[in-house]
């Protein structure tokens, strides 16, 4: 061979393998025990930048291979509760085995990783209570709103309906901002996310200026997970229960150095049904003229069983892409289909003045339901400098829900008078609605200092639901039976718009032991509405009672301040502090749109729900004092507040003077404006975890709330005292299994018309980790003493009325969830641990 065809040769040789990368191998161990260790993260990086160039994870046996361009690199590993190791600079040029790694137990954040991992904590920030959500059992194969049921001052009634502090005005948030996975001003689809879609729940009672002023009660912001470790992760949940209740729901999760993928998706099928009892008695009336009114009953008991069957599929799936060390770019997808069909079967017993049964009804009712939802997300951020603090953030939202919904009543009688000749029309009513909702939103954050920052932005809310109702009936009058024609004078089309601009500044800072934040939001609000009915402005009086602006326009400029300081008494090194908090924050409750809507719901021909129109929004200021004290195994929390709302909602119960075709008196709710509303309450909540086995978690809420005001002449002005608590424990038995007790009470209550019993609730589980804790299977029931019942009377000046109603009867689950590939890296520790104590600067809703 040439020297020239050799050193050709040898040229091209050393080419080739310039461009090929080379293999970097290693097993990691535990020190002392010599165990492999699953799931270690390797990281390889440049130290003069710090960038990532790649990464991987051990296998079972704690190997790792990964391939790398030739180059000079720092090489980390990483497991979670170990000591992070370090290798030094050091070029590479060649295939590498790097032997064998072992890794220290890090006993200081060992403690922190099982706090987040095992059980729910709180973390005391200057603008909210922060719930890390933990193992929690009892909600296995169970929704959100059960997990929420499970939060301290938070309860969600037999209904769904979710309470902050007693208080229903909550403004529900999904990671920071509003969202199709809350709902649209509702709470229905937190029913159908899966429980363990949760990372943790802020409590937001004195919310900063950053946050829209919307609920008096507060904030609740929902954060889901979402898994950065680096490569291919996720869970996959199975869950079957009686009554029916069948569910699959995935997360799955990929990430690497310039993006991260993340999606949830999600199937349930229930079909649980629903009691209604009502024992309603009627007293003696006068007219007008003075003369007593002729009562075609004295008592009507119905007894209603409603079979509800629900299917919904959900779906978000999003990436974040990293443009550079500075900047990101996040856009996600939501879709959430919704196929609901109940059948209510209604059953009538109407007793004459000697409270004889003289007759019985039966009526049957078929509703289906399809709904569709989908939202569009995108974010932006970018970082300026090193410091990470000082950000700019942009974001656009575009949600857009379609209703459609049939619903088919008839009921005929079981026996009645002989004479009687009356008949039932069959009804059959459509809803359409269409509602879409933009978001855009700007916030700038600039640190001043080490302990300072300063913030401002934007955002603008505009929302839009269109309803076409239309109703049918038999057309009895001329004797067509079975032949449905639309009765025009009830159907309606009825547009509502709300939009809301909001410019807020903020600032705060921290001066040793005491921190504070003053913020000023200022938002214009502009509610408008147009219905289209065939009654004239006169007629909509004589057929509601009241004026009726049937094309309105009002726009409302108000400024809301918050400040909230907290000022730590006590921090050491061993885990116990001490810290009082005091904040004040102004808020507004806007009417929603079936608050408004004046054409009254029809699932009942006795009961009717009717909208106001002329209904303005409530303005509220809050004032909240709160102390934290945090010892090594135990935590005690607790706060008192004061609450002062004008205008305040309140829903009242009267009588149309307007009668069924057999007589029966037609009741109408409404919503009013009150004139005031004082609440004042204390809370308090105790975390003891005696032994690694045994922990246990209690909350006690007290609360009281003064009305004042009144509606057509009569006062609605009330006075009342009511609480409830929570109890829960978890104990490891025998062979690792974990058994958890839940238990909820809620007190006696009363307002202006109605009295409501106490409830209460207990929930047991057991759990057992396998697949060398790859997996869990969980049995849990829900409400075991199948206790869970709305009983109230209601009074007025003419009936009784007691109501016994079961949303969902005793439930059963079992669960099975895999995991593969998770772990918590120390980015997530970090991240999660924050301090119980508020030093941290991090104001941002």
């Amino acid at each position: 061979m040439t020297p020239y065809y050799r050193f050709l040769v040898n040229f091209c040789f050393s080419f080739s393998f310039a461009q090929k990368d080379l293999k970097i191998e290693g097993t990691i161990i535990e020190e002392d025990t010599n165990i492999p260790l699953e799931y270690a993260t390797v990281v390889v990086k440049t130290k003069t930048d710090n960038k990532i160039i790649t990464g991987g994870i051990t296998d079972t046996k704690g190997r790792f291979n990964i391939e790398v361009p030739i180059g000079t690199y720092i090489i980390s590993v990483e497991y979670i509760s170990y000591k992070t190791k370090n290798f030094p600079e050091r070029n590479f040029d060649k295939d590498t085995d790097l032997g064998t790694i072992s890794l220290a137990l890090d006993v200081a954040s060992l403690n922190e990783v099982m706090v987040v991992a095992e059980r729910t904590t709180v973390e005391i920030k200057l603008d909210k209570k922060v719930y890390n959500i933990g193992k929690d059992l009892t909600t296995a194969g169970g929704t959100v709103s059960d997990a929420l049921n499970n939060v301290p001052s938070v309860a969600v009634d037999v209904e769904g309906a979710i309470s902050l502090r007693g208080n229903e005005n909550v403004r529900i948030l999904i990671n920071g901002k509003p969202s199709a996975m809350a709902g649209f001003g509702d709470s229905n689809i937190l029913s159908q996310l899966p429980a363990e879609a949760i990372e943790r729940v802020e409590v937001i009672t004195s919310p900063s200026a950053r946050y829209d002023a919307e609920g008096t009660a507060g904030i609740l912001n929902i954060i889901l997970r979402q898994k950065e470790t680096l490569g291919f992760n996720g869970s996959v949940n199975l869950t079957a229960g009686n009554p029916d209740n069948l569910g699959v729901s995935a997360t799955l999760n990929y990430r690497k150095e310039k993006y991260n993928l993340f999606s949830n998706f999600g199937w349930r099928y229930s079909d649980a049904p629903r009691t209604t009892f009502t024992d309603v008695d009627y007293y003696d009336t006068y007219d007008e003229d003075g003369q007593l009114r002729e009562l075609e009953f004295r008592k009507i008991i119905e007894d209603q069983n409603v079979d509800r069957l629900s299917r919904n599929y959900n779906a978000n799936i999003g990436m974040e892409y990293f443009l550079n060390e500075s900047s990101s770019v996040t856009g996600s997808l939501f879709y959430n289909f919704g196929n609901d069909s109940d059948i209510s079967t209604n059953n009538s017993d109407r007793f004459n003045d000697s409270y004889t049964l003289i007759e019985q009804t039966l009526r049957r009712e078929k509703e289906t339901e399809k709904d569709n939802k989908y939202q569009v997300a995108l974010n932006y951020v970018k970082r300026f400098g090193e410091d990470s603090d000082h950000k700019l953030t942009a974001d656009f939202q575009y949600e857009k829900d379609k209703e459609d919904g049939l619903t088919y009543l008839n009921e005929d009688y079981v026996f009645t008078d002989p004479s009687n000749s009356d008949v039932f029309q069959i009804e059959q009513e459509y809803t359409y609605e269409d509602q879409k909702e933009y978001l855009v939103q700007a916030d700038y954050v600039l640190p001043l200092g080490k302990d300072s920052r300063f913030e401002a932005g934007y955002r603008g809310n505009f929302k839009n639901s269109n309803t076409d109702y239309q109703l049918e009936q038999e057309d009895i009058e001329n004797g067509n039976f079975g032949n449905l024609v639309v009765n025009d004078t009830i159907s309606n089309i009825f547009d509502y718009t709300e939009n809301v601009n909001a410019l807020y500044t903020q600032y705060g800072s921290k001066i040793g032991r005491f921190s504070y934040l003053f913020g000023l939001r200022l938002e214009n609000t502009q509610l408008k509405g147009k219905i289209d009915s065939r009654l004239t402005e006169q007629e909509l009086v004589a057929e509601f009672g009241f004026p009726i602006d049937t094309d309105f326009n009002n726009n409302y400029l108000g400024l809301f301040p918050t400040v909230n300081f907290i000022y730590n008494l006590n921090t050491s090194d061993n885990g116990n502090e001490e810290s009082v908090t005091l904040g004040y924050n102004r808020r507004i409750n806007r009417p929603r749109g079936w608050y408004i809507n004046p054409f009254p719901s029809r699932s009942s021909r006795t009961n009717v729900f009717q909208g106001n129109p002329n209904l303005d929004p409530a303005y509220s200021s809050t004032f909240d004092l709160g102390y934290l004290k945090r010892w090594e195994k135990f935590t005690l929390t607790s706060s008192i507040y004061y609450q002062h709302e004008t205008d305040s909602f309140e829903r009242v119960q009267e009588n149309t003077g307007q009668t069924t075709t057999d007589g029966i008196d037609i009741i109408r709710t409404i919503p009013i404006n009150l004139a005031t509303n004082k609440r004042t309450g204390a809370e308090l909540g105790l975390m003891y975890n005696p032994e690694k086995w045994l922990r246990l978690n209690s909350s006690f809420n007290f609360f009281q709330f003064e009305t004042e005001g009144d509606f057509n002449g009569v006062d609605y002005g009330a006075k009342n005292t009511s609480w409830f608590a929570r109890f829960s424990s978890k104990v490891t038995l025998p062979l690792a299994i974990d058994w958890q007790t839940s238990a909820f009470y809620r007190g006696a209550r009363q307002d202006a018309q109605s009295d409501t019993e106490g409830i209460f609730s207990l929930d047991l589980a057991f759990s057992k980790e396998i697949l060398n804790k790859k997996a869990t299977v969980s049995v849990n029931v829900r409400d075991l003493l199948n206790s869970r019942k709305y009983e109230s009377v209601t009074t007025t000046d003419f009936y009784s009325r007691y109501s016994e109603f079961q949303w969902r009867q005793r439930q059963v689950n079992v669960s099975f969830i895999y995991r593969f590939n998770q772990r918590l890296n120390n980015k997530d520790r970090s991240g999660e641990r924050g301090n119980g104590g508020g030093d941290d600067m991090e104001f941002e809703g």
